[in-house]
């Protein structure tokens, strides 16, 4: 179908028995949703095919689930301007974060899910906007989920390497801050998350973990693995597809690290022409608009995660 990038036969048929994807139904859903989002006054939105078969995929085509995925992905652009607003890929800042290497796609697992590394104490607190870090890693998410097939039907399997994490960088993260970062990637991005590893879980860290588990729901807490040592981690994740640095043969993190942040400003018109062109307008919205307590509930209360 036009606009639509065909799946590799592997791909395809992951995306049928998984996702319930398929060939025969695909135009009238994206049909459908081109419907449906010329009826809503409040919605300012993309309507290209592969913008929209990311959210059909995500929601494992349940036509409703992608509707409320759109209207959350725009609705939480206004919301939260301090990671959606003047986003620049060229920004000395935002280039700044890209070349410490914090947030790196990788290969894909055995299950061909795409691996991504995020290396949590791979920097200095001092001088970094934690919006910034924040801002920097949804640019990167915007891009894989508009190219990133494997992403898309197979998921994802997240490394968190805690390895150099500081007191000083949880005290970088205000919480309030945090819980509407977890709001913009639950409700307002189309992901799978279907694993996450945790290596070099320090003492001062298991209490916290245990914490942010606690407020997790039953289905992603079983997706949940501690890694003690690299051994460990490459029982769960290819030790080919790491960076040299973690013992693979992926390039050194530096490598991959310049890489896409020379990737991210090859996107930059497309972040400009995104804020200018698409967005919600609240009072336009029928019935009642949607209020910040609507979105991230009650200052001082946590939104478990919900993802599936």
């Amino acid at each position: 179908m036009e606009g639509v990038r065909p799946l590799p036969p592997a791909l395809a048929k992951a995306a049928q028995e998984e996702l319930q994807e398929s060939p025969e139904r695909l135009e009238a859903d994206l049909q459908h949703l081109k419907d449906w989002l010329a009826k809503q006054p409040h919605l300012r939105a993309r309507t290209d095919d592969q913008f929209l078969v990311a959210f059909l995929r995500g929601s494992k085509f349940s036509l409703e689930r992608a509707k409320e995925k759109l209207d959350a992905y725009y609705t939480l652009r206004s919301a939260l301007p301090e990671f959606f607003a003047n986003r620049d890929p060229a920004d000395p800042a935002i280039q700044h974060i890209m070349k410490l290497g914090l947030f790196l796609p990788l290969g894909e697992d055995r299950e061909g899910r795409r691996v991504i590394l995020i290396r949590g104490g791979g920097y200095s607190p001092a001088g970094i906007k934690a919006s910034d870090l924040f801002k920097a890693n949804m640019m990167v998410l915007e891009t894989m989920l508009l190219e990133d097939d494997a992403l898309m039907v197979r998921g994802q399997a997240t490394v968190l390497d805690l390895a150099g994490m500081t007191v000083a960088h949880v005290a970088h993260f205000p919480p309030a801050l945090v819980r509407r970062a977890m709001v913009a990637y639950q409700d307002g991005y189309p992901l799978r998350p279907k694993a996450f590893h945790y290596l070099h879980l320090s003492s001062l860290f298991e209490t916290l973990f245990g914490i942010f588990k606690s407020f997790m729901k039953e289905k992603l807490r079983k997706r949940i693995a501690t890694h003690p040592d690299r051994e460990s981690l490459y029982r769960a994740v290819p030790q080919e597809i790491l960076p040299e640095e973690y013992g693979g043969q992926a390039g050194p993190v530096q490598e991959i690290a310049d890489r896409w942040a020379e990737k991210l400003v090859s996107w930059r018109q497309h972040f400009v022409e995104d804020e200018q062109r698409f967005g919600v307008d609240e009072s336009l919205r029928p019935g009642r608009p949607k209020t910040h307590q609507d979105l991230f509930g009650m200052e001082g209360s946590f939104r478990q995660l919900n993802f599936d």
